[in-house]
């Protein structure tokens, strides 16, 4: 059987993960990041191709490139799942299941922060539990993508 694919899609500023507000999103940087995928990957058996940008078009590329070559998709909009319905069509239009991370609880800050477009194409979504939200997105992806298989 072969091993499941996974796309770990990461938004705008969390290059700056680290650095930017770390009273909100902690010390970790997005190497950390990629290491707590890594690791969890290695973990669950699963491959994954682990990218960031800030720019809103190559994020919608990225997705529609899943489509056919990944099993699933996990997501850190930042602040594009706020705003993006370009990023909600491609998500809609790849047929993958998504699962939508944040690192802080968007429920507690502010109101605009509260809604995520990206969140009408996930099946779940992972908020409020730091970087750490990241392995619990890969786990949940990966018993999604056992189940159907």
């Amino acid at each position: 059987m072969r091993r499941p694919h996974i796309a770990v899609l990461n938004g705008p500023n969390l290059n700056m993960l680290g650095l930017r507000q770390p009273g909100i999103y902690g010390s970790a940087t997005l190497d950390d990041v990629e290491q707590i995928c890594i690791q969890a990957a290695e973990r669950l058996d699963v491959g994954i191709d682990f990218r960031q940008t800030n720019i809103e078009g190559e994020l919608v590329s990225w997705v529609q490139e899943c489509r056919g070559r990944f099993d699933g998709i996990v997501i850190n909009p930042a602040a594009y799942g706020h705003t993006s319905i370009a990023l909600l069509d491609a998500l809609l239009s790849v047929d993958l299941p998504v699962i939508e991370v944040h690192i802080s609880n968007i429920h507690r800050r502010e109101a605009f922060r509260h809604h995520t477009y990206v969140s009408q194409a996930a099946i779940g979504v992972i908020c409020g539990l730091g970087v750490r939200g990241y392995a619990h997105a890969l786990q949940a992806i990966t018993d999604l993508i056992e189940d159907e298989g």
